[in-house]
């Protein structure tokens, strides 16, 4: 009778333990469904309409206003060229050769000294933040040298190393490296005591330790150094081109907006005011926008599109 009843205990257990089993298998599926992000390409149109579109439509404003500001004579001509009087610029220097000329000398100076600012800003960064001797000694002085203006740096850097490309990247790099170093700090001290905690049970210390834990957890502060850095970079370098002019050093977009100034060209000058601009943007929408989205989408803040 004894075993009646517990073969009968068994039996009604059986399902029951069942049914949790498959609500637990529920639960985790429910829960794998959460974490999973449903990649669907956007389509064409809404693609445009988004991203393509508005820059057009600001864009084609701007022009019309400066259109209009010309038609309505609100200053001198030689001030205020009409647009089609910068299109001729562009269409001769790309007659002449030299537009990609123009651009590719800056950039080329610009890209390179950024890399060597990143080389010396990220170890210089990781040493300031990890240790306190070192943050209280250098510390002050890279956030003194992040407000300092670059432009300063070209005189002294002129007298130091000649006018030379040698001149050029030392103006970058006294420009970039603070805010690169600086950004990493700010991220590094933003990282949660519980990852270092955690990092250490499991044996990440040292050098480890900052690999695998401080430097992916400090990567927004990081990413908001290296934008920075990239602006002071590119200003270093279109004031150094302005105030620094020799043959040696060739004709980039700093000096191509002195030469018009000299020349008093007005639209030479837009002309590298727009070249300026636009190397700036495609080089933060081709290099640091995709950085910026895949640091967000692999923290679950970004929805793939």
């Amino acid at each position: 009778m004894a075993s009646t009843e517990t073969s009968t205990v068994k039996d009604g257990d059986a399902p029951a333990a069942k049914d949790g089993g498959g609500d637990l298998a529920g639960l985790e599926a429910g829960l794998d469904a959460l974490d999973t992000v449903q990649a669907k390409r956007a389509p064409f149109r809404t693609t445009f309409m988004e991203k393509v579109f508005p820059p057009i439509v600001a864009v084609a404003l701007v022009l019309i206003v400066w259109q209009v500001l010309v038609w309505a004579e609100v200053t001198d001509s030689y001030k205020l060229p009409a647009p089609s009087a910068v299109w001729d610029e562009v269409q001769e220097a790309w007659l002449e050769g030299t537009l990609l000329e123009y651009i590719w000398t800056s950039v080329s100076r610009g890209l390179l000294g950024f890399l060597m600012a990143l080389v010396i800003g990220t170890p210089l960064g990781l040493l300031v933040a990890r240790v306190k001797f070192v943050r209280a000694a250098i510390g002050p002085i890279l956030s003194g040298l992040q407000s300092l203006p670059s432009v300063a740096w070209v005189p002294p850097a002129v007298l130091w190393l000649g006018l030379n490309d040698s001149m050029m990247y030392a103006v970058i790099l006294l420009g970039a490296v603070p805010s690169i170093a600086n950004g990493l700090v700010s991220g590094v001290d933003q990282v949660p005591p519980l990852f270092l905690r955690a990092g250490r049970t499991m044996g990440a210390t040292g050098l480890r330790g900052t690999w695998h834990i401080v430097v992916p957890a400090a990567l927004p502060g990081y990413l908001a150094g290296l934008k920075q850095g990239w602006a002071f970079s590119w200003r270093s370098l279109m004031a150094a081109e302005i105030i620094a002019s020799s043959p040696d050093l060739g004709v980039g977009l700093g000096q191509l907006l002195e030469n018009g100034r000299t020349a008093n060209s007005m639209p030479m000058v837009f002309l590298a005011i727009l070249l300026i601009l636009i190397v700036g943007i495609a080089i933060d929408l081709l290099i640091f926008s995709p950085l910026e989205r895949w640091v967000l989408r692999s923290r679950g803040l970004l929805v793939k599109s």
